[in-house]
């Protein structure tokens, strides 16, 4: 299905959320994000295309991480509503494209930016969470990168704040600047009981050569109320468009 591309930029605000690996903190934060929008009044949507790491229940494959949104939003959880939010998901815990393969089948953008404008209800702002990194695969040919390119999202990036995230940080970045999107900001997510090494020091480079603000620097699993409240200001922000002087400043907590 060949979708009218303008059609796609149209309707409600996109904003995707990617990380600089797998397992960074993307849908925690996605969660939080949702909550504190709705704290907003914004009719928020939640969408996560694709998935790899289901089980079934009541007869569907269902990805522990598109149910927490769906949970976000108050979404009840029936077939269709799921097949609304993730509507290619996988049971093993792999690469996309390559369960995708297992079972016969194939990952494109245009499919998964085509479900998503014909999913698109009365939602005012749609938050859609990327699968693992920005450029994990959908084929040889195609990346999750692509389909927030073909959405013309703005882009959220989640960064865990382990050894080598610098150079994640950057090189995605550097990816995200290179096809011409909005890169809105950057959030920092402790992964382990303990900071990281010189963790004040990594943020301070980040913040330096990272081109966008920092919107969080979230401690180790803080309670949900915490993590929605320290991302309100970046909620403001979606909010209110590209207002700056409508929208809270970014968080300057440690």
């Amino acid at each position: 299905m060949i979708i009218n591309q303008k059609a796609l930029v149209e309707g409600p605000a996109k904003v995707f959320v990617t990380g600089t690996d797998t397992g960074v903190g993307k849908t925690t934060v996605t969660q939080a994000l949702c909550r504190a929008l709705q704290q907003l009044e914004v009719r928020v949507g939640v969408r996560k295309p694709v998935s790899s790491g289901a089980c079934y229940q009541q007869r569907q494959l269902r990805n522990e991480d598109a149910l927490a949104l769906m949970d976000a939003v108050g979404m009840p959880v029936t077939p269709e509503n799921y097949q609304r939010v993730n509507p290619f998901c996988y049971a093993p815990a792999i690469a996309p494209h390559i369960a995708a393969a297992h079972q016969q089948q194939s990952l494109s953008t245009n499919r998964i930016a085509a479900h998503i404008h014909a999913s698109i209800d009365t939602e005012e702002l749609l938050v859609i969470e990327g699968a693992g990194g920005w450029l994990v695969p959908l084929s040889m040919e195609e990346t999750m990168a692509d389909v927030a390119t073909a959405l013309n999202a703005e882009v959220i990036l989640v960064i865990g704040m382990q050894l080598g995230c610098i150079n994640h940080a950057l090189l995605t970045v550097a990816d995200i600047q290179r096809r011409g999107l909005t890169l809105v900001g950057w959030v920092g997510n402790q992964l382990t009981p303990e900071p990281m090494v010189c963790c004040a020091e990594n943020y301070d480079t980040l913040a330096r050569m990272i081109p966008a603000p920092c919107w969080a620097k979230i401690p180790f699993s803080p309670e949900p109320e915490t993590l929605t409240r320290l991302l309100l200001p970046l909620a403001q922000r979606l909010a209110t468009g590209n207002n700056p002087a409508a929208a809270l400043p970014p968080a300057s907590h440690p």
